[in-house]
């Protein structure tokens, strides 16, 4: 074997739920992740009385932000946060390095409830979608925005890798409900899984991108194009033949799900990493951010006696005494 030849071996077949897998197609110039969650986002999206339709578009939303944020090469936050005039108005998920995730979403129920069978678009409207970096205080946060226009999230990843990264991109998202049978009748859980595909050549005559429209070029201006590379032609055609249930499929490997891909092409997985969902509330850090209130307006707080905080994330409760509280915090 020479020195640059890689190990080969035969692709795992055991499942890991709540993992991330990446991966690299060297005779495409392709990199990736796979996600695969389980626990972690049935936790997630059964603490809240949450309607099917905006469980399965905060899944959606949940497992994006795995696919990026588990690209962060330090210790810090990727947040992705949807603002939008429809029936769901807001969704927040908050990944931290390493692997811990959390995310709510904040929508009209009444007219969630009257859309039977809602897409993506019909539920977030029109609006936008930003991601942003957080390195820590000492460092510059860096954000991205992109237009939601009645698309898919699967839709927006791509416009704003187009626009922001200009990295050839192909995302791919699934999130569903399994059903078992268990003593006391049916358990529900929810999985989500996804995949995403990035076009990476060496060689900066295949790294050219079309120039952007500008929005206001004259009539008549021919846009410029530029013919996609035949590898990443190849690799999303490949992408293509993935459906929904190989991404959530319980007993499929994600390492099985990449060889059917690639074995051909020949794959290569890195180490892969484990997600978590995990809230960074807790009562001391309640309190803390209470008593930075004017006394006054904490005052206004008391209800029925108590002060009462429910954290939108998690859905806990904490209650403290006013007294405790109402202090000068000093």
């Amino acid at each position: 074997m020479s020195e640059n030849a890689m190990p080969s071996r035969e692709p795992g077949r055991i499942p890991a739920d709540d993992t991330v897998v990446p991966f690299e197609v060297a005779t495409l110039d392709v990199r990736g992740r796979t996600v695969r969650l389980g626990a972690a986002v049935d936790e997630i999206l059964t603490r809240h009385d949450y309607p099917t339709s905006v469980s399965r578009l905060l899944g959606e939303a949940i497992v994006l932000t795995v696919l990026l944020g588990s690209a962060l090469k330090f210790e810090g936050r990727f947040i992705l946060q949807t603002k939008t005039d429809g029936p769901v108005g807001m969704l927040v998920v908050d990944w931290r390095s390493p692997g811990l995730v959390r995310a709510y979403a904040q929508f009209d129920r009444a007219a969630v409830e009257t859309l039977a069978e809602p897409t993506d678009g019909d539920l977030l409207g029109h609006g936008h979608l930003a991601m942003t970096i957080d390195q820590g205080a000492d460092m510059n946060r860096y954000q991205g925005l992109v237009a939601l226009d009645g698309g898919t999230l699967e839709d927006a990843a791509h416009e704003y890798f187009l626009r922001s990264e200009q990295i050839p991109t192909k995302v791919r998202l699934a999130v569903a409900e399994e059903f078992s049978a268990e003593a006391g009748g049916a358990k529900r859980r929810w999985r989500a899984g996804g995949l995403m595909l990035q076009f990476l050549p060496k060689s900066l005559e295949r790294q050219k991108v079309a120039d952007l429209d500008p929005g206001d070029a004259p009539d008549g201006t021919v846009p410029h194009v530029v013919p996609e590379d035949d590898a990443w032609v190849e690799a999303q055609a490949l992408a293509a033949t993935v459906e929904d249930l190989e991404l959530i499929d319980p007993e499929l490997s994600s390492e099985r799900l990449l060889y059917r891909l690639f074995h051909e092409q020949g794959v290569r997985v890195f180490r892969s990493g484990e997600v978590e969902a995990k809230c960074s509330c807790s009562r001391e850090r309640v309190e803390t951010i209470l008593r930075s209130f004017p006394v006054e307006e904490r005052a206004t707080m008391v209800e029925d006696g108590r002060i009462q905080v429910t954290c939108e994330f998690c859905n806990t409760r904490y209650r403290f005494e006013p007294d405790s509280v109402l202090g000068d915090g000093e």
